[in-house]
């Protein structure tokens, strides 16, 4: 009777470290989302070369303890594209976009926007809030000011 005691004991052992393990890796890969930027000059700066990939990259900046996340992306037409990861409807839901190819999805409506439309004229609603930016040369610069005025949405 002792060895059927100690095998469930080991059994319960396994299966918690098991459950341990998929939590703390879960935990990790949504962290690993955003990168975290800093200001210089009144302004963040991301290289150009980094969106590359056609890929959207997620960065935070935080401003008086409130992190304020935002996302930048090259879209097929070469143009670069920046966005604050929220939106006006779905905002209070924190749950943000993702990118699956040519467009980007709201996590909570579900509803997908195209990465070449991104941009002044697509606001409003569940569209990804405009974010503006500067191109200089190798360099995308986006102003702090511009940043704080995301905070609502955070």
């Amino acid at each position: 009777m002792a060895t059927n005691r100690t095998k469930q004991v080991v059994w319960t052992g396994i299966v918690t470290v098991a459950l341990f393990i998929s939590a703390v890796t879960v935990f990790a890969f949504s962290l690993g989302k955003y990168e975290k930027l800093t200001v210089s000059n009144g302004t963040v700066t991301l290289p150009v070369a980094k969106l590359a990939d056609g890929k959207a990259h997620f960065y935070k900046f935080e401003d008086g303890g409130k992190e304020i996340a935002f996302f930048a992306v090259k879209a097929s037409d070469g143009s670069v594209k920046t966005a604050f990861d929220a939106c006006d409807a779905c905002y209070r839901s924190k749950k943000g976009y993702e990118q699956q190819g040519d467009k980007l999805k709201c996590n909570n409506c579900n509803q997908k926007f195209a990465v070449n439309r991104l941009g002044p004229n697509a606001t409003g609603g569940c569209n990804p809030g405009y974010l503006p930016h500067q191109l200089n040369g190798g360099t995308v610069s986006i102003k702090a000011s511009d940043l704080k005025e995301g905070a609502r949405y955070f």
